[in-house]
């Protein structure tokens, strides 16, 4: 499938890439972080989404290969253990913790060289997985986002055709899905935040030639349509976007049609514009964003002039500026950053440069 090779493709080997900074921005009080190395997984899990389970611990599915394995981890003694295997080995999916401490698992790529339609749920309390349902459209790349009423609203993603405009409603109580309005861009490796008020911000993403994206839109999920709103400052995909402690979104780094970005624009819901805030220290894609407990947002890792990244940085929302802090023990790109009690973040996985994604390491505040 062409489409999905040049998605792919771009995504793990960048041919557009802005070199690393050298200049070091000594990070806010209060704002300094350190990493340590914590208990390593069992198997490689790049490219799949972990999740912060209700009781603390954590929970990787699935990766390249694709594989099955699962494994969760716990904080208190800081180690990985098995748990039980997916249904369906998948990588490339997106996972969604609901209401009642289940995780949904949707789409992702499989052992069959396409798209999965089908979906599993976690249950904790059994360490088991079930099938529910099956997406009408199979898809990968896509967004996973829990409504305020419990449904899972999935939106977008590369199918076997190219990028979709489908979205899908998934309700807990029956196990059934059902379509919802369409997008009105087809996008891939573009973000979904839920709003305070209940809607769903899309934004940015990848277009069918790897091109980056500036539209975004607002899913309600009232009236069940879509609806633009404004325009990002700068084209791109494979983005964060965090929602803030003022309501606000915040949108970082990506690629576009440019190369990398290092720009970052903030969303406000009252008024559905869009407003630039300071730049990265350097510009990143296939990052990961945690919103600390403290209300700034901290990015890890990405890929840069082929390598993978060790940095980190801190966004002070009252500021408005970045700043570098720590450094990673280990460059990775498409990794999970969870947020932890007592402020620690845990960085799980990711594509390393020796494909040895089973590192994991814990971020803690120094100060």
């Amino acid at each position: 499938m062409n489409t999905l090779s040049n998605i792919v493709n771009r995504i793990a080997v960048p041919s557009l890439t802005v070199g690393v900074a050298l200049a070091f921005v000594q990070p806010c009080a209060g704002l300094s972080f350190q990493f340590q190395e914590t208990g390593s997984l069992a198997a490689a899990h790049f490219d799949a989404p972990a999740t912060l389970l209700t009781n603390g611990q954590v929970l990787i599915a699935g990766g390249q290969g694709p594989i099955a394995d699962a494994e969760l981890y716990d904080a208190v003694s800081g180690t990985w253990s098995a748990t039980g295997s997916l249904n369906e080995a998948r990588f490339l999916h997106k996972a969604s913790l609901l209401a009642n401490g289940t995780v949904l698992v949707t789409g992702g790529f499989g052992t069959s060289g396409a798209e999965l339609a089908t979906a599993e749920l976690y249950d904790p309390t059994t360490g088991t997985w079930s099938l529910t349902g099956s997406l009408a459209k199979a898809r990968i790349a896509h967004t996973s986002t829990l409504l305020a009423d419990g449904r899972v609203l999935v939106a977008g993603g590369l199918g076997d055709s190219g990028n979709t405009r489908d979205a899908e409603l998934y309700d807990p109580a029956t196990g059934i899905w059902t379509p919802t309005a369409q997008l009105g861009v087809a996008r891939a490796y573009h973000t979904a935040t839920l709003l305070p008020d209940g809607r769903v911000l899309v934004a940015g993403g990848l277009d069918n030639g790897s091109g980056g994206i500036r539209g975004a839109e607002i899913y309600d999920p009232a009236s069940g349509t879509w609806s633009a709103t404004g325009h990002l400052a700068d084209d791109r995909g494979a983005h964060t976007a965090t929602l803030l402690q003022n309501g606000r979104v915040l949108v970082a780094g990506g690629t576009g049609n440019a190369g990398n970005v290092a720009s970052a624009e903030l969303y406000d819901p009252a008024s559905g514009t869009w407003s630039r805030t300071g730049a990265l220290q350097d510009a990143v894609y296939l990052h990961a964003a945690t919103l600390l407990s403290n209300g700034a947002v901290l990015v890890t890792g990405s890929t840069t002039d082929d390598l993978f990244s060790t940095h980190s940085e801190i966004y002070d929302p009252r500021s408005g500026i970045w700043s570098f802090t720590g450094s990673l023990n280990v460059g990775r790109r498409g990794h999970s950053s969870i947020l932890l009690r007592k402020g620690r973040v845990l960085i799980v996985a990711g594509l390393t440069a020796d494909e040895d994604a089973g590192s994991t390491e814990l971020g803690l505040r120094v100060r």
